[in-house]
């Protein structure tokens, strides 16, 4: 009995002393040869059980324990996030920034608000957002349910006056009246209407991307340049650090030395929340997954296309004060460059198939819903 109770810490030991005999080697490789961890080669990382970082497949979505799921919550969740009544001139719902036909972004450097003003930051996705433990670039919602009231109610996005401008909304739409009853066994309110919309944007995963393939044990869904470019991921390129677990973010906030580009207006990122000296410019780490379709990047979208983003990584961040740590130099080659591409494309999964729903009518026969700025 004691032999086969030692043969799997036996196993787990064997897996960590691999892993990071791994990332030692790249690191002695990276003094003495400029293609770093790249000499290692495809069958080294095939044959890892652990990634660094935590890298791995997407898993279930976490269901809070105070808003569970049910199909007719979903389905008005849906409704609600194409409904342009939820704003103060009827003109913009939640899908005009997160728009299905653009991966639920608006695919803009800096996102629109009402009467088309220019918000200070780039829209990030709602896909895969259900497993993060922090909402916006600034973290100040931690979670889904709380993130949907903000737009809601701020002067610059939705402008809703109110929660009782909110309620009033939906409440002179009978099918409303019903289907919040149905649901929640109440009328129509913010915190409701915030329940639905995240119960909605927590189906909205995507599962079976190359990458969650091949930690599944298809070896043969990612090529050899794409195996090369997750080594430079987690070895030279060093993205591991932040880009971690299995959504690739740590949930943290990171200043990468960036400067307000010409004509942004300054942002002072998670400092803004805290007050805290050193989250003077952070932002927080996005998720990378179906990161080919999120373009452009970063808070303000001032790299436009994933060979800008990695340049400006490989030359260590911006030149701004107080840059994270972790934002160095690396002297990537040409071929890691490419490779370190072709991996960040292995994490487009299958994206979840939506259309707008056909919108209730009010009183006068008119519908509100879309994406209509």
């Amino acid at each position: 009995m004691a032999r086969k109770n030692l043969v799997l810490p036996l196993k787990i030991a064997l897996t960590v002393i691999g892993m990071l005999a791994v990332i030692a080697a790249g690191n002695v490789l990276a003094k003495d040869d400029p293609r770093g961890a790249s000499v290692l080669g495809p069958e080294i990382v095939d044959a890892m059980k652990v990634l660094p970082g935590g890298l791995t497949a997407l898993p279930e979505v976490p269901i809070p324990a105070d808003n569970p799921q049910s199909p007719a919550k979903i389905e008005l969740g849906k409704r609600l996030f194409f409904e342009r009544r939820l704003s103060g001139d009827f003109s913009t719902s939640c899908s005009s920034c997160h728009d299905p036909g653009k991966a639920f972004t608006d695919a803009l450097p800096r996102s629109k608000g009402i009467n088309g003003v220019l918000l200070r930051r780039n829209s990030p996705t709602v896909l895969n957002a259900a497993f993060n433990t922090a909402q916006f670039w600034d973290g100040r919602a931690a979670t889904l349910d709380e993130q949907c009231k903000g737009p809601l109610l701020s002067p610059a996005e939705m402008n809703m006056a109110d929660e009782k401008q909110v309620a009033e909304r939906l409440n002179a739409i009978p099918e409303y009246r019903r289907d919040f009853q149905a649901v929640f066994g109440a009328g129509p309110s913010l915190d409701n209407v915030a329940r639905a919309v995240a119960a909605f944007e927590r189906t909205l995963v995507t599962p079976n991307a190359p990458f969650d393939l091949y930690m599944a044990g298809n070896k043969k869904a990612l090529t050899d340049q794409e195996k090369r470019g997750l080594i430079v991921f987690f070895g030279r390129g060093a993205c591991s650090e932040c880009h971690k677990g299995a959504n690739f973010t740590d949930n943290l906030y990171h200043n990468l030395g960036s400067v307000t580009v010409k004509g942004n207006p300054d942002d002072l990122g998670r400092f803004e929340i805290t007050r805290k000296e050193e989250d003077r410019g952070a932002f927080k780490t996005p998720s990378i997954r179906n990161a080919t379709l999120t373009a452009p990047y970063m808070h303000d979208g001032s790299s436009a296309t994933l060979e800008e983003v990695v340049e400006f990584y490989d030359r260590g961040g911006g030149d701004g004060p107080n840059k994270d740590k972790l934002i160095y130099k690396l002297n990537l080659t040409a071929e890691e460059k490419s490779d370190l591409v072709a991996f960040l494309k292995t994490l487009t999964g299958t994206l979840p198939h939506v259309e707008a729903p056909q919108m209730y009518a009010d009183a006068r026969g008119s519908k509100r819903g879309g994406k209509r700025r």
